[in-house]
């Protein structure tokens, strides 16, 4: 598949300028028929065939086999999720915290990087530092100050805010130094850039399907580095957590796999492995080529309007606008689909590889 074959499978693209991938893209309608075609065949031949359980068994190995490489990670690092907020809270529900451990986070967080932290800060006295930006940075020597005696560092590959790539292998160095681990909240990243979480050398990193990689909802996907995995202390417990679910006493599984629980559809996580295998056939570069090409268009467009970097980083663009929730309504109504912004008070777009040239300057002429 190419990239103009990939937008003539995104059945919306046909009525809007889509430009709002950083909250959620629509689905191809090829990554929807494999969904759909596995749930017509797992209610309606496996039970006369394999039978329903060993075929979602069979289905949840064959999903992970395809999302770990890409991830450039192995599948025992990987568990299942639902959404990219499911993955942090695991991780954050499953340390061991005591009165006075300190987490450090950006200014730039979502809230689903937030709302974890100051739930913890409830139930059990930890510290939450907010390490401060400017224009979707980190200083690194302020970081380096701010982790001191933390026990993790929470924080984003790429700002949801501004557009912006986070240091992520430099601050996970920095953190480490100081004793740290490192959760990443990747979701603006996979999809829209090669990603390599091994390479990142982070503890843990949370991300979901419904973005940048095109998937359905509900396929989530939680990393979990081999040297990390005894630091937690899982509190959910089911059948798939455990190497024998019948056995007189449970042994959790080796890898990330013990998080996952019980009966969830693989559904989800089968349509993010199709879209994964389409972008993959047409490859992440041009991928990233492409939305690199697009977004330089559109900043030259808006000019003095541009709050995020001038220089390419990401398909993310933020900019200035007198009123940003009127602004996305009369874009919309205009057929740009675009999003307003808490922080910074502004409107952003968000490219991707099925857009156009021709989107872009729909956006512009609108604006």
């Amino acid at each position: 598949m190419d990239l103009d074959a990939l937008r003539d499978d995104i059945p919306v693209l046909e009525e809007i300028a889509y430009l709002n991938t950083g909250a959620s893209s629509p689905a191809p309608r090829s990554v929807v028929e494999a969904t759909t075609d596995w749930i017509e065949y797992h209610n309606f031949e496996a039970p006369i065939d394999e039978g329903i359980y060993p075929h979602a068994w069979d289905s949840y190995e064959a999903a992970r086999e395809t999302i770990a490489p890409f991830l450039g990670v192995s599948p025992e690092t990987i568990a299942l999720t639902s959404s990219t907020v499911h993955g942090i809270n695991l991780i954050v529900s499953s340390i061991e915290w005591q009165p006075g451990d300190v987490v450090v986070r950006t200014d730039l967080e979502h809230p689903a990087g937030v709302l974890p932290f100051d739930r913890m800060a409830d139930l059990h006295g930890i510290e939450v530092r907010t390490l401060e930006t400017t224009d979707g940075r980190i200083d690194r020597d302020e970081l380096a100050t701010a982790v001191e005696n933390a026990r993790l560092l929470a924080m984003s590959s790429l700002t949801w805010s501004h557009g912006t790539r986070l240091p992520v292998e430099e601050a996970v160095d920095i953190a480490h130094d100081a004793g740290a681990r490192v959760l990443i909240d990747a979701v603006q990243s996979p999809g829209q850039r090669p990603v390599d979480f091994e390479a990142w050398d982070a503890d843990f990193v949370a991300g979901s399907g419904h973005k940048w990689l095109l998937g359905p909802w509900g396929a989530g996907f939680l990393y979990v580095a081999p040297e990390a995995i005894d630091a937690l202390a899982p509190r959910g417990i089911g059948y798939r957590s455990v190497e024998e679910s019948g056995a007189t006493s449970y042994e959790y599984k080796t890898g990330a796999p013990r998080f996952e629980l019980g009966t969830a559809s693989p559904a989800p996580h089968v349509g993010l492995a199709a879209a994964i295998d389409l972008l993959e056939s047409i490859g992440m570069e041009t991928v990233q080529t492409r939305i690199e090409r697009l977004t330089d268009r559109l900043k030259a467009g808006l000019g003095e309007r541009l709050i995020s970097p001038r220089t390419y980083e990401s398909g993310l663009v933020t900019f200035d606008a007198d009123d940003p929730e009127a602004t996305v309504e009369r874009l919309a109504e205009a057929g740009a689909v675009v999003r307003s912004l808490p922080y910074p008070d502004a409107v952003r777009a968000s490219v991707h590889g099925f857009n156009t040239a021709e989107d872009v300057d729909r956006l512009l002429a609108e604006l």
